[in-house]
């Protein structure tokens, strides 16, 4: 299994380093490529057909690290690719959101779409340690 974010808007600093960091600690656990585009128009044109698409929505489900770490267990024995859709500014098209097989949140409170991006990684990380019976704490 392997995993993609499917982003709108170019990450800047100072969040570029962030990413970077989770991208590469993650390589052991779970493969993660950032695949960005201009604008909101432009994410359905870049998902796979076969993955499970995870819309990160203010409305989605929440949960904590022991959970992530469930999840994932689940998406890796379903045995298919999965991407997270991250919108811009604006959010995800209602479409989107709607057509994706689930959605997820990663709070209550709005977050900088790039801070989202690393906040994500990092979950992903403690729930790829969690998913291997490693510690997660850092």
């Amino acid at each position: 299994m392997r995993a993609r974010i499917v982003a709108v808007g170019r990450i800047r600093d100072p969040f570029t380093a962030g990413q970077q960091h989770y991208l590469k600690m993650l390589r052991p656990h779970l493969p993660v490529e950032v695949v960005e585009v201009k604008r909101s128009d432009g994410l359905e044109r870049r998902l796979e057909d076969s993955a499970w698409t995870i819309a990160l929505d203010p409305g989605g489900r929440q949960m904590d690290s022991i959970e992530w770490g469930a999840w994932l267990d689940e998406r890796r024995m379903a045995g298919r690719n999965i991407e997270f859709l991250i919108g811009g500014p604006e959010g995800l098209p209602s479409a989107l959101v709607e057509g994706a097989d689930e959605r997820i949140s990663l709070g209550r409170m709005t977050l900088a779409h790039q801070l989202a991006r690393v906040v994500l990684l990092e979950q992903l990380f403690r729930a790829g340690k969690i998913s291997a019976g490693e510690r997660y704490h850092l």
